[in-house]
């Protein structure tokens, strides 16, 4: 069967409607904010154990765990982006995303629920005292008597400082 441009175009047109109209976000809390990130980054969600700490490494990294066979550092979000109150009780949780085909395991407080939302609803950042660094925000977005933070956590993740994405490359010199 030879596929057209057009034919693929609107046999993927759910998920075009998908990345175009609408998109899907995993909220969670950190400290007193509520964040989205993209779902399509995030690979499962786990409950918080010790990791293993790894010797210099930033304080915000808490260590590393084996998932199934692979070594995932996990970074607490909490500790990154500056909250004030970092406490670990049954509602901690580690979101296991895939970054530029790295796993890469973020803990925060509390996961609320998966959102679909209209790109429409979404609103550009304004300057703000917020614990993040706007650099890594991609808009803020109301839904009910929720006001939502959508970080691009990927930008985030792949950051310098974070020193996470070329780890491998630097050892490999």
């Amino acid at each position: 069967m030879d596929m057209h441009p057009h034919a693929r175009t609107a046999s993927t047109r759910s998920g075009a409607t998908q990345l175009g109209a609408h998109a899907e976000f995993l909220t969670f809390r950190l400290g007193a904010e509520e964040y989205g990130i993209d779902i399509l980054r995030v690979q499962e969600i786990r409950s918080y154990e010790e990791p293993t700490r790894i010797a210099r490494a930033p304080h915000f990294i808490k260590g590393v765990v084996n998932l199934r066979g692979v070594i995932v550092p996990v970074v607490d979000l909490r500790i990154k982006l500056g909250c004030e109150k970092v406490e670990y009780n049954g509602f901690t949780v580690v979101i296991v995303l895939n970054v530029h085909g790295r796993v890469v395991g973020a803990v925060v407080d509390s996961v609320s629920d998966v959102l679909e939302m209209s790109r429409d609803l979404i609103k550009p950042a304004p300057e703000m005292n917020s614990t993040v660094d706007t650099s890594f925000i991609t808009g803020i977005a109301s839904v009910g008597e929720r006001m939502l933070i959508l970080m691009n956590i990927e930008a985030l993740m792949s950051s310098a400082d974070m020193g996470l994405m070329d780890a491998a490359s630097q050892h490999l010199q």
